[in-house]
């Protein structure tokens, strides 16, 4: 099947790595390289319903296809509740298999991309001082300049002074793109 399966992608036009066993994927595994990964359920050694799970406290685990000839119905529950984006039964047809790659691939894109934007915005994050820190938690709460002021003790024109460096150390063309970048860079630190 892993010969079989390398061929028809390579055929597709996709690079293809293939791993007879899970410890040598491991061994290689690069969590910086794009892709999905497809497992078997049964391989020699550990498994992938095994592999799924040492991947699966990884922050950039690659989107998993769970492919199988011996599935039921508590071990696709299980895999797909662990972070699998499918499981596909064998006999598969090839265009479907094909189409769960690329929908895959999307998946693994877009994760990246947001983690890349995460990075700029906490990078971006590191450049204010605690006090702009401050502020900007304060407006990300939706206080105003006055009331911000009278919680950190200070003038209002310090306020709006700080609000200005940090709206240009975040890049940012308004307070409502501020909290837009705060409250992405929270969830992503949440995940």
């Amino acid at each position: 099947v892993r010969h079989a399966l390398t061929r028809l992608l390579g055929v597709a036009g996709y690079d293809v790595e293939a791993f007879a066993t899970a410890e040598s994927f491991l061994e290689s595994y690069d969590p910086d390289c794009p892709g999905c990964l497809i497992l078997d359920v049964r391989m020699p050694g550990m498994d992938g319903i095994e592999l799924q799970k040492v991947l699966i406290d990884q922050p950039q685990a690659p989107p998993i296809i769970i492919l199988t000839a011996h599935a039921d119905v508590p071990m696709a529950v299980g895999a797909l509740h662990d972070g699998a984006v499918d499981f596909i039964e064998k006999p598969f047809e090839k265009g479907h298999l094909l189409e769960r790659i690329e929908r895959a691939l999307q998946h693994d894109a877009r994760r990246r991309q947001h983690r890349s934007e995460c990075a700029v915005v906490e990078a971006r994050l590191n450049t204010l001082t605690p006090r702009e820190r401050e502020v900007l938690d304060l407006l990300v709460e939706g206080l105003a300049v006055k009331q911000i002021a009278a919680r950190l003790g200070t003038q209002r024109h310090t306020v709006k002074h700080q609000r200005a460096s940090l709206l240009k150390k975040m890049e940012a063309g308004s307070e409502v793109e501020l909290v837009k970048a705060r409250s992405e860079e929270q969830e992503h630190t949440s995940e």
